[in-house]
């Protein structure tokens, strides 16, 4: 779910503004699952942008001290999500650590890639959930090492009710600081697409 939507509609002008958040209802994105999609989402980009950026960290930070009370800890998601995880550790002033998809193949042969705990209170972080599955993998392994996670956050969310139930099989509570939904919502307030294209992509997201 979003956080708060005023954060929403501002996160999702930004990515449409620095091109983060790429659409086109003509010529369809093809997705690594080869899901076909009239949107593409990459928020590394915001990592380029100073202000964009500034404002997704310090949204972060208001969800985290807002929802996530006792935190000792965050967490990113390799790749995507270290970075922005990196920047909300440091605006909270806590540790963080990041988790690998897979343990690394030489040296200490880690999973987790940082100082962790037990019993340490985590937040995990990750630029986007399109199924949850990087996120959900990413707690499996920290729970297995001791931690206690609270919740998950990400900068946007499909929406796809997939991920819902993803996250509600584990019990574990997730934020974004914006989706698809509230992007539709601001574009419906702009001239930026015509009709017909606005129809398209609600049809595409409420098919799932």
């Amino acid at each position: 779910m979003i956080y708060n939507k005023e954060i929403a509609s501002k996160v999702a002008d930004y990515l449409l503004e620095i091109k983060a958040i790429k659409l086109n209802p003509q010529d369809l994105f093809t997705w690594a699952s080869g899901k076909q999609s009239p949107i593409y989402c990459d928020n590394r980009v915001s990592l380029a942008y100073p202000e964009a950026r500034t404002y997704i960290k310090k949204s972060f930070a208001a969800l985290v001290k807002d929802q996530f009370k006792g935190v000792e800890m965050i967490a990113g998601v390799a790749t995507a999500g270290i970075s922005h995880g990196a920047l909300l550790a440091d605006e909270l002033g806590l540790p963080f650590c990041y988790v690998r998809s897979k343990a690394k193949e030489h040296g200490t042969k880690s999973l987790i890639e940082g100082k962790l705990s037990t019993g340490d209170k985590v937040v995990v972080v990750e630029d986007l959930f399109s199924t949850g599955g990087s996120a959900i993998n990413a707690i499996y392994s920290l729970k297995e090492e001791g931690a206690e996670v609270l919740g998950a956050v990400a900068i946007f969310n499909y929406g796809f009710p997939k991920v819902d139930e993803a996250f509600s099989e584990i019990e574990i509570p997730f934020f974004t600081l914006s989706n698809f939904e509230n992007l539709l919502s601001l574009l419906e307030k702009s001239d930026r697409f015509k009709k017909e294209d606005l129809e398209f992509m609600k049809a595409w997201y409420l098919k799932g």
